[in-house]
């Protein structure tokens, strides 16, 4: 038998979802009906349509499809600058939760983007302001080149800083490292200072896992804020990197390089040491250098995911990346930054040679303790400023 009913599935689930409770059973059979008496007195931008009885499953079944359309819909997506668009609730660490820690997101990888993510910071250096990077292994590394950073360098006033490598290489004495900065361009968009060039300095670490010492650049005090530009990408040792390995290995002198990778049991080998031991070392010293900042209060972390290979800036001849470039992020939380960026990778395509790269050295590990002992949070907020 049919009868007079109204075709309002669309608006039915709406108001299912304003008010915040399910619409099924006699309820649903009372709006229906109802809104049929409203039709039948000439209610207006009503339509009336012959149609079956609804079910109550049938109700229930398009409320629920709705909901799940509106909750895709509140929790957006964001569109990378390869062109992919990713739901923002497949984020695993993302939440919504106010208590949570910003991270800002920009499609675009250009100077003009790298400055408007960082100002949406809302930061402002004090005094001497040091702005760190990877100058990058010859002759062909990914390191983020001078022609995307130096608005934003010039912006803060800040000196590009770097620390000598543990490894030999191109960068591991200071006069070559120098001249390494001058040729890939650095020393032409600011001053350029090789913090170890007169040895280490040494920071407390407080609640560290490994560490209960740190070393870094002699003229690493020499600045009151940072600036921490990363590239974001993998690593052979360490699975991945970012923040969370730019503040620790990259601001460790020589010597504190070596202290790092080997769970603070030498200062003059980078080789020994359990990996798990390395992974958590990291986190110390990054917090240590957090914690001489103004426990995080006069640094903050731009990450750029573009070029995003296997490979670290200090191999001269990094795999090619399989990935399209996403974006570049922004923080004042250095775990919060690198979480969103390896959530990123996980729901990217092509991304299997990166994930395996991370799994194979445990690379999540270092997230896991740099949260466990305070140094940020995984859980992050997303903003998406892309235009």
């Amino acid at each position: 038998m049919k009868k007079k009913t109204l075709l309002v599935m669309a608006a039915l689930a709406a108001a299912n979802v304003l008010s915040g409770c399910a619409i099924t059973g006699n309820a649903a059979d009372l709006i229906v009906a109802g809104t049929a008496g409203q039709e039948a007195e000439g209610g207006p931008g009503v339509t009336a349509v012959e149609t079956e009885d609804v079910s109550e499953e049938a109700v229930a079944e398009e409320s629920e499809a709705v909901e799940a359309e509106t909750a895709t819909e509140k929790t957006g997506s964001l569109t990378t600058n390869g062109g992919a668009v990713i739901n923002l609730s497949d984020l695993a660490w993302r939440t919504d939760s106010a208590d949570a820690p910003t991270v800002y997101y920009i499609s675009d990888i250009t100077p003009e983007a790298l400055v408007a993510v960082y100002g949406a910071l809302g930061w402002t250096p004090t005094g001497n302001v040091a702005v760190k990077l990877s100058t990058g292994e010859p002759p062909a590394s990914n390191y983020l080149r001078p022609e995307l950073i130096a608005d934003l360098v010039h912006q803060v006033n800040g000196t590009i800083v770097e620390c000598n490598t543990a490894y030999g290489g191109s960068r591991a004495e200071t006069a070559m490292h120098y001249q390494v900065a001058e040729d890939h361009g650095f020393t032409s968009i600011a001053n350029v200072q090789i913090q170890d060039e007169n040895g280490s300095m040494t920071l407390p670490v407080e609640g560290g896992t490994q560490l209960t010492e740190n070393y870094v650049g002699a003229a690493f005090g020499d600045y009151d804020s940072y600036v921490v530009l990363s590239h974001f990408k993998g690593h052979a040792m360490a699975g991945f990197g970012g923040a969370i390995k730019n503040i620790s290995i990259g601001l460790g002198s020589s010597e504190g390089k070596c202290w790092i990778h080997t769970g603070g049991t030498s200062r003059t080998s980078f080789m020994g040491g359990s990996q798990d031991d390395f992974l958590e070392a990291m986190g110390d010293a990054g917090k240590s250098v957090s914690d001489y900042l103004g426990y995080g209060e006069r640094i903050v972390y731009v990450n750029v995911m573009n070029r995003l290979s296997i490979d670290c800036d200090c191999d001269g001849n990094p795999a090619e990346p399989d990935m399209h470039d996403i974006g570049i992020l922004a923080s004042t939380d250095p775990v919060a930054v690198d979480q969103a960026c390896i959530d990123l990778v996980w729901v990217s395509e092509g991304n299997e040679s990166f994930v395996n790269r991370v799994q194979d050295r445990n690379g999540i590990h270092t997230l896991e303790n740099a949260e466990a002992i305070g140094l940020g949070s995984r859980s992050y907020q997303l903003v998406d400023i892309s235009e």
